[in-house]
């Protein structure tokens, strides 16, 4: 039975809380993802920042105002100002099919696995559709069965 650990990403990119609202935003444009979980100092998962945690803490900016007033204070806004704290999580051995089942039933975007508290990976509807995507060349690759005749009756 594959499991969590099998196609989660392992090489995680992750935020302290005291990183900034422009430094997760910058992050996630950079890097092309939505999800960023937050670690202490010791690797210990303590929240996550999505994208529509950013857009929902992003200022607005008034017409009047510079461009870099308005970074100025979105850079003074920390990551634990804006990051959720209550996060489902899984385990590594967790069954994908029980993963799945977590993210559909939440209607999450990711999952962050964890391992005695710290986080070991993240996996994310992309990874799911990696894997969907793997299985589809793999059965299209493989030697399709002839159709027997119908016995007559």
């Amino acid at each position: 039975m594959f499991q969590a650990k099998d196609i989660m990403t392992e090489d995680v990119f992750t935020l302290r809380e005291t990183d900034t609202l422009s430094t997760a935003r910058d992050l996630m444009n950079l890097l092309r993802i939505r999800h960023i979980p937050v670690v202490d100092d010791h690797g210990r998962f303590v929240g996550l920042v999505t994208h529509r945690d950013i857009l929902a803490a992003t200022v607005s900016r008034p017409a009047d105002m510079a461009a870099t007033a308005h970074k100025e204070i979105e850079a003074a806004i920390p990551v634990f100002e804006i990051m959720q704290r209550e996060v489902t999580t899984i385990a590594e051995d967790t069954s994908l099919e029980e993963a799945l089942r977590v993210l559909l039933r939440g209607k999450f975007g990711c999952l962050p696995v964890v391992r005695h508290g710290k986080l070991c990976g993240i996996l994310t509807e992309a990874d799911f559709l990696r894997l969907t995507l793997q299985l589809l060349e793999t059965a299209a690759n493989q030697p399709r069965a002839r159709r027997l005749p119908r016995p007559s009756l």
